[in-house]
């Protein structure tokens, strides 16, 4: 039986449907994961993606063709019946089910298996494939408790807050913007948001996202206008004069990343804060177990490794490469030029 998807060097194809999955080349017929840059690009003559991302997909990409389904929605294209269904990666997200004369193959995109209040909850989806990212995959990588994470992070605001300082932590304008701001406590003081967060937040907002009031940070935004607050920037903002401008100050940074020592000290914040959104090691090894799969592909992360452990399992396992890139601690999120 012939491969239900196949990968190229424009991306992952699906012959019998001629379409493919998070192209990085432009292409006739996109599938889309989600809202990403490196899942999400410019230049796809037609993309089909779940009503969730497209709006966040049409601000970061502008006026392109872009056809929605909803989740579990199933649609025919060409010899192909495919849906899509929440990965819990960030809002919107998706893993796309291909189904080809009874075998079925799925690509998980990005995806995190534990609910964190902000994007849909990751449901497993039975297959005989299964094309995972392994962007956290070895056992290091065990992420926190949601109430621990969140009750980390409050601490640290408030206690900056009482001894006068601000306290500016760094995450992506999509996806752990958000969920940093449905964990803190508004009650400790104002939450102020670099543009480029607060442009992903009012195109969310307007799609029903509930999230806490924020004020936007303007070239005119001074520290002492905002006692005690609490400053969510992009990556590329921290330790360069748009945070200086807020005077006496705690720079963290949240990120998977953070979980290994070394990094956190490339980062020179003064708390590094173990958030992704991303799997973990156990997440993806019970995402894998739960879709029943016996064929896995391994993609963008740890690749070498994490097929060596799927093999040891009993997985016919493989390492597919691609052009996704996961989770950066070291780049700038693919938002960060806009305003601020």
């Amino acid at each position: 039986m012939a491969d239900v998807l196949t990968f190229t060097d424009s991306g992952i194809y699906c012959p019998a449907g001629d379409f493919y999955i998070d192209p990085w080349r432009p292409v006739d017929r996109a599938l889309i994961t989600h809202g990403h840059a490196d899942h999400s690009r410019w230049g796809m003559k037609s993309y089909l993606a779940t009503q969730a991302a497209a709006p966040v997909m049409r601000h970061r990409l502008g006026d392109v063709s872009i056809d929605t389904i909803r989740y579990s929605e199933t649609r025919q294209i060409g010899g192909a019946r495919v849906s899509f269904h929440p990965a819990g990666h960030v809002p919107g997200s998706a893993q796309i089910r291909v189904e080809v004369a009874g075998e079925v193959w799925v690509a998980s995109g990005d995806y995190k298996t534990v609910a964190d209040g902000l994007s849909e909850p990751f449901e497993p989806v039975q297959c005989h494939a299964f094309i995972t990212e392994c962007t956290f995959g070895l056992p290091i990588f065990r992420w926190l408790e949601e109430a621990t994470l969140t009750a980390q992070i409050n601490a640290w605001w408030a206690a900056n807050a009482a001894e006068g300082r601000t306290s500016i932590i760094g995450a992506y304008a999509l996806g752990k913007a958000q969920r940093l701001l449905t964990c803190v406590d508004p009650a400790i003081g104002p939450i102020l948001t670099h543009g480029a967060v607060e442009n992903t937040n009012a195109v969310l907002r307007a799609q029903g996202v509930k999230l806490p009031d924020t004020i936007r940070v303007t070239p005119e935004t001074k520290g002492n206008d905002h006692p005690g607050a609490l400053v969510i920037a992009t990556p590329s903002a921290l330790g360069t004069s748009w945070g200086r401008r807020f005077g006496p100050s705690s720079t963290a940074f949240a990120s998977g990343w953070m979980a290994l020592r070394g990094v956190r000290r490339r980062r020179a914040a003064d708390r590094g804060f173990v958030v992704s959104d991303h799997a973990d090691w156990d997440g993806l090894n019970t995402a894998i177990r739960e879709t029943g799969a016996t064929r896995i592909f391994a993609t963008h992360g740890y690749t070498a490794a994490f097929q060596r452990w799927l093999a040891e399992e009993g997985y016919d396992a493989h390492i597919v490469s691609t052009e996704y890139s996961g989770e950066q601690v070291d780049e700038a999120d693919d938002t960060a030029a806009e305003p601020s």
